[in-house]
């Protein structure tokens, strides 16, 4: 129970299925038509149904010269293009040819949100050990604060700022990118356009913003936000990292695409997660799954996670347009390890909650051989202890000491965390989690579900700008209305 791709190694054999529950699973993903669904993703059929779009994020990273096609036109020499003016961008910042008003651009800050924020902080901080150009920091946050712990920082005149939304109007990112436009200003007049590029198809909006074409870099409809780390959204991590290592990580992906492409079902790293996943939700009931990198630099990795999974598939209606009758997605949480070991490894060991745990360990990294050997010993050593426990006798016969076991765990080893290794386990996730929404039958690729919040605030906001009148549609937010406006008179 262990599948080896381009030397990242899957061990599932610490799981609570058998062969034949495994076969079991395997003839139920044939008859939801999962390779098909495939096929059709991959070929740019238009499967995100509510929305009617392609989904095509794999077209992004493909190292092959077949045409990819969408309405009829051939996207991949769009693709290239965005992707060598992308590169020639990058290049220009990390020589220092690109000239701010201070020179030399000493430091980069991403504006975005969502997956313009959780894919490309995750990977930059993820691959730190590859940087090479100038400092990254990331804002997305619609607090204040997020920006200006960034900026006091920074020296404004060295200072280059990536706002990241495709329509320019995301409302978190826009006021952070005026007020950062604001900062700048305040310090260096009012031109101050050359610290500005945007990743955006809108371009009356970024040209009305002072930032010009040459620095605007786009994507497509065919993108999801979750998904465009690969697209320009990842200029930040170009800007890092280098655009040949950027190629690589890149090509990481391309190699988990062929892999989900063309092994056979009971072979295929994706499809035996989704399949687990699908075990332990619907037939054991177990509603949660953490994962756990053991790897300090990859903190960020369960919250880029976190929005894959639980936005993709957190889902109650069938594409068939009826209400689903069993349980969708997972709840992800985690934290590196061995910092989680001291914090809620208690309730997955001894917990009335059964959770599925993965694990990502890289077999040598960073620091000597007492730091490496000591991570991996507390990863093995805990996945151990869930899949073997101690029984009462062993505990000498103290209930507290009890460990139950059979608690079932995943593990990702490979021998270092590259580009190449981090794009390949982020496309089998990525891929993981498109599988098991076939199998739920529910379309993982919109997210109507963030809507709703964002139309109520656009009732609340007037009544905040008012300041006297708070009127809300219901006693508890009136409630509260009045409260804040109580604690903003009394300050």
């Amino acid at each position: 129970m262990s599948i080896n791709n381009d030397g990242v190694l899957f061990d599932y054999s610490k799981n609570r299925i058998d062969e034949q529950a495994l076969s079991l699973l395997i003839q139920v993903a044939k008859e939801s038509k999962l390779e098909q669904m495939r096929d059709a993703m991959f070929a740019g059929e238009k499967i995100n149904s509510t929305e009617d779009r392609a989904v095509l994020h794999t077209a992004l990273r493909s190292s092959s010269s077949s045409a990819v096609m969408v309405d009829g036109k051939d996207i991949m020499p769009d693709i290239n293009v965005e992707l060598a003016k992308m590169s020639d961008f990058a290049n220009s910042i990390r020589s220092g040819s690109y000239q701010v008003t201070g020179g030399k651009v000493t430091d980069v800050v991403n504006i975005g949100i969502g997956g313009s924020d959780l894919g490309p902080r995750m990977v930059t901080q993820s691959l730190r050990h590859f940087e090479g150009g100038p400092h990254l920091h990331f804002v997305a946050n619609s607090d204040a604060a997020d920006l200006d712990d960034i900026v006091e920082r920074l020296d404004p005149s060295t200072t280059l700022f990536i706002v990241a939304s495709k329509s320019f109007t995301t409302a978190e990112t826009m006021l952070n990118a005026r007020n950062a436009k604001l900062w700048v200003g305040n310090a260096l007049g009012n031109d101050v356009g050359g610290h500005f590029c945007a990743l955006s198809t809108n371009l009356e909006a970024t040209q009305a913003f002072g930032i010009s074409n040459d620095r605007t870099f786009g994507f497509w409809d065919w993108v999801g936000g979750r998904f465009s780390i690969w697209s320009a959204i990842g200029l930040s991590l170009m800007i890092s990292i280098g655009p040949e290592d950027f190629k690589k990580f890149l090509g990481g992906a391309s190699s988990a695409d062929q892999h989900f492409l063309n092994a056979p079902l009971n072979k295929n790293i994706p499809v035996i997660m989704a399949l687990l996943g699908v075990w332990y939700r619907n037939i054991m009931g177990y509603p949660v799954q953490a994962v756990m990198p053991y790897d300090s630099r990859m903190s960020r990795f369960p919250a880029w996670l976190q929005q894959l999974d639980m936005e993709s598939n957190g889902k109650s209606v069938l594409k068939s347009n009826e209400q689903t009758t069993i349980d969708t997605g997972p709840i992800i949480f985690g934290e590196v390890g061995t910092n989680g070991q001291h914090a809620f490894y208690q309730l997955i060991h001894q917990g009335t909650t059964i959770i599925p745990c993965d694990f990502l360990l890289a077999a040598s990294g960073h620091g000597g051989k007492e730091n490496r050997n000591m991570l991996i010993s507390n990863c093995l050593a805990q996945t151990e202890a869930l899949m073997n426990g101690r029984t009462l006798e062993e505990a000498n016969g103290n209930p507290h000491r009890v460990f139950e076991g059979n608690r079932p765990s995943n593990t990702f080893l490979y021998e270092e965390v590259t580009p190449h290794t981090l794009g390949m386990l982020m496309a089998f996730y990525e891929h993981k989690v498109f599988a098991q929404g076939v199998l739920w039958g529910i379309n993982s690729f919109d997210q109507w579900g963030v809507e709703l919040g964002k139309e109520l605030v656009h009732n609340i906001e007037p009544m905040l700008e008012n300041g006297n009148e708070l009127s809300a549609q219901n006693s508890s937010t009136q409630g509260l209305l009045d409260a804040i406006n109580a604690m903003k008179k009394a300050s």
